[in-house]
Formats: C-alpha cells, structure tokens, sequence
C-alpha cells in the first residue's frame, strides 16, 4: 500500500478514479465478486473496505450495479 495520505480527504470513487480502478470496481460488483471489491477498495486505503463491499451488494441498484 502506498502513503496514507495520497487518498486523505477523497470519496471512495474519487480514489478509484485515481488509482485507475473505477472500471475494474464497476465490474466487479456488476459481478458481485465481493472478494475483488474487497481487494480493490483495500488497494485505495477504504478502512472497511468488507462492509463498504457488503453495502453495495445488499442493494446493488441503488449504487448503480
């Protein structure tokens, strides 16, 4: 993982965005393959990168997949 600070003060999506996941993320929770959310949030520094990935899977549509 890089330097914390690089993501301070971002959204998740604005991190995605920099990091040049936003796609990659996008199709995995099209995918609803939790464990690649999971890893790709993590990669971005989301602290709870597992419940982050859960809320969006309980209700898909309501983020967009």
């Amino acid at each position: 993982m890089g330097d914390r600070r690089q993501y301070q003060g971002m959204t998740v999506n604005e991190r995605l965005f920099e990091a040049g996941l936003l796609e990659a993320f996008a199709n995995a929770a099209r995918a609803r393959d939790r464990s690649e959310m999971i890893r790709i949030l993590t990669e971005v520094e989301v602290d709870d990168a597992a419940w982050s990935a859960d809320t969006i899977l309980e209700t898909p549509q309501k983020y967009g997949f």
